[in-house]
């Protein structure tokens, strides 16, 4: 399941993000108008949490233009708690409203609730080719044999099976598996990187020079 973010806030958009991350959902981040919108086009998410403030444009006129290409679930958040941003809201057809503060456990139940409604399955299992990776039970399945991983491994293996076959940069990774400011670094991931080498063996993870990393299929 991937779920775009869009807040200018950056401590907001990491805390957001690490608590759909924590729950097994692949997070694609955007902090304008812009760039949400780029994202939303190039990564084609399954849901849309949308901050109404943005530069270069609000929430509501970014998830009016999500709208009119798609009908995927689009929740958005504010600080205000006023009737008229709600009314506004829903105009713009998103499907919910969350006021902030909130915390990860009423973010995730929205998310879900929205997902059951729209008739998406949230699924904890990523699979490409010969890879199964079920991030509930911490488990990557490669052909017939099983490996264990760890929760990193797992947040690893998920962004790589989720784009088997062509390469991640280095940035999205470390944002993905450690958050937006988490505290991982190049240095954490090639280590990271190297376990799990060691541990699938000629199953491959690929560098990609310069860019980042791949999962060979």
């Amino acid at each position: 399941m991937k779920i775009l973010v869009v807040d200018d806030d950056p401590d907001l958009l990491a805390v957001t993000s690490f608590a759909l991350q924590q729950a097994g959902m692949l997070v694609v981040q955007a902090n304008s108008f812009g760039t949400a919108l780029k994202s939303f086009r190039d990564e084609h998410p399954d849901l849309a949490i949308l901050d109404i403030n943005l530069p270069g444009g609000s929430g509501y006129d970014l998830c009016k233009a999500m709208r009119r290409e798609s009908g995927l679930p689009i929740l958005m958040l504010t600080v205000r708690n006023e009737e008229a941003d709600l009314v506004r809201a829903l105009e713009m057809q998103a499907d919910d409203y969350l006021t902030k503060p909130y915390s990860p456990r009423t973010l995730i139940a929205r998310v879900n609730a929205l997902l059951r409604r729209s008739g998406l399955k949230w699924a904890t299992k990523t699979e490409a080719g010969s890879f199964r990776l079920d991030s509930a039970a911490m488990e990557l399945r490669v052909g017939e044999v099983t490996y264990r991983v760890t929760p990193l491994e797992s947040r690893l293996l998920q962004l790589l099976i989720a784009n088997a076959g062509q390469p991640v940069v280095t940035q999205r990774l470390l944002t993905h598996i450690w958050g937006q400011r988490g505290g991982g670094d190049r240095q954490l991931l090639k280590q990271l990187v190297h376990r799990l080498r060691q541990k699938l063996g000629d199953h491959g993870i690929e560098t990609v020079t310069h860019v980042g990393y791949r999962l060979r299929i």
